[in-house]
């Protein structure tokens, strides 16, 4: 590609920024006390996650290119894949599972103390972290077995399912069909419950007689649908096509748009508009 120094010194930008931003939000929920809250718990999960997605494929892409060494094992391809899948999956459930805790702060708040309890956050955090694992495990099992033969070469910044389909030598529609229903569940329904958990959430703030509850309840509820639509949005346009509409050029873009800059704008998104998590940041610094 063009300009790939350019690219190569963008990405470490990205990467660098997007882990030190990560780590701080991070530690300012683990340090201040005023953010030891459900919401803040889950978002400490959102920040881990992200960083790991963002080092499961930026240093590999650094290494290729600084090595001039562009390979890759098969068990290493295998290995991205199932941390890069993982990790997209368990942000997905964790996603939809904040939204739960938004409709509950909201809708409920009376009741929150006592629904949303450490317990069950707890429970939350598992659920997403295995719901990611055993799916991308079935992914990548199976998409591995298969021989590949012809062309070795990836047309992708990294081991990506679709773009290691495409170098099977068998008949892999079947499977295409498989992604794509996966897809279904693993995007589709999360967001229709997000979009769900959200028309209740507008339905209760527009009832709210407080100005300021109205504006507080709007300002996180917006970020959050902003994540959302960073999330789900490359997602679905990836992995919901089917094959004869695919674009490489296309899945290579929406990388750089989802797994690679999402880490990046997540703090900035959840932090600078989050007047708790600034004034935890003003107090340590101070």
């Amino acid at each position: 590609m063009k300009h790939i120094r350019f690219f190569i010194g963008a990405m470490l930008v990205i990467y660098t920024v997007s882990l030190t931003l990560n780590f701080v939000l991070i530690l300012l929920i683990c340090v201040d006390s005023h953010l030891h809250m459900p919401m803040y718990f889950l978002l400490s999960q959102l920040a881990l996650m992200d960083m790991m997605l963002i080092s499961s494929t930026v240093p590999k892409m650094a290494t290729n290119f600084f090595s001039g060494r562009r390979n890759i094992s098969r068990v290493a391809c295998g290995t991205q894949i199932f941390f890069f899948l993982t990790l997209g999956i368990a942000e997905c459930i964790l996603i939809t599972l904040m939204s739960y805790d938004r409709y509950v702060a909201i809708c409920n708040p009376l009741r929150y103390a006592l629904i949303m309890s450490q317990k069950v956050c707890l429970q939350m955090a598992a659920t997403s972290w295995a719901g990611g694992a055993l799916t991308s495990l079935t992914h990548t099992a199976y998409t591995m077995h298969f021989p590949i033969c012809g062309s070795r070469e990836i047309s992708h910044f990294l081991c990506e399912v679709m773009a290691i389909l495409k170098l099977a030598c068998e008949d892999v529609s079947a499977y295409e069909k498989a992604v794509i229903v996966t897809s279904i569940v693993v995007l589709l329904i999360p967001l229709s419950l997000i979009m769900f958990s959200y028309a209740l959430i507008f339905l209760a703030i527009l009832h709210m007689k407080s100005p300021e509850g109205r504006d507080k309840a709007l300002a996180t509820c917006s970020s959050h649908l902003t994540v959302v639509c960073l999330y789900y949005g490359p997602a679905m346009v990836v992995y919901m096509r089917p094959s004869s509409y695919r674009n490489p050029k296309l899945d290579q873009v929406l990388l750089v748009l989802g797994p690679i800059l999402t880490p990046l704008l997540n703090p900035l998104i959840y932090g600078l508009r989050n007047k708790e998590v600034v004034g935890a940041l003003r107090k340590v610094l101070s």
